[in-house]
């Protein structure tokens, strides 16, 4: 069986040095996509206002609107800034990944298409997060430098 935790083989050997430096900063990249796409997410809620909103989450069946309205503001907003810094990043991300499981779950019945409203969006989005929720922040995190893996 081979060594899961063994690297892959290189691509282009001759670029070791570059691997060498680049491959540390993959996990942080992975970070910053997820935090700022989540950041993106709650600016949206934040223009629209809880009293444009909390009637969008009651008509897809959350009620009370203005409750899942909030949850969802907190877990986007939160766990964004929270996965982007590396700050309790496994408690963000597990969050985020419930979140994104709940969003699957309400479009399950529209499909893998995103232009109809369909799942796919979410279940990537949801897959990465839970993947980071099993990692944590990675050597570039405020968690790895304040010793805290939450």
């Amino acid at each position: 069986m081979e060594n899961v935790k063994a690297e892959p083989r290189l691509v282009l050997p001759a670029l070791e040095p570059f691997y060498d430096r680049a491959s540390p900063l993959s996990w942080l990249v992975i970070r910053v996509a997820v935090g700022w796409n989540l950041l993106v997410h709650v600016w949206g809620k934040i223009q629209a206002g809880p009293t444009r909103m909390a009637p969008v989450f009651a008509n897809m069946g959350f009620e009370p609107g203005l409750l899942w309205y909030w949850a969802a503001f907190l877990v986007e907003g939160l766990g964004g800034i929270g996965i982007l810094l590396g700050l309790f990043t496994r408690f963000f991300a597990a969050a985020v990944a419930i979140e994104m499981f709940v969003i699957f779950c309400v479009y399950w019945h529209t499909g893998f298409n995103w232009l109809a409203r369909g799942y796919e969006y979410v279940l990537l989005w949801g897959l990465v997060a839970f993947a980071i929720a099993l990692r944590g922040g990675g050597p570039y995190s405020l968690d790895r430098k304040i010793g805290v893996q939450l």
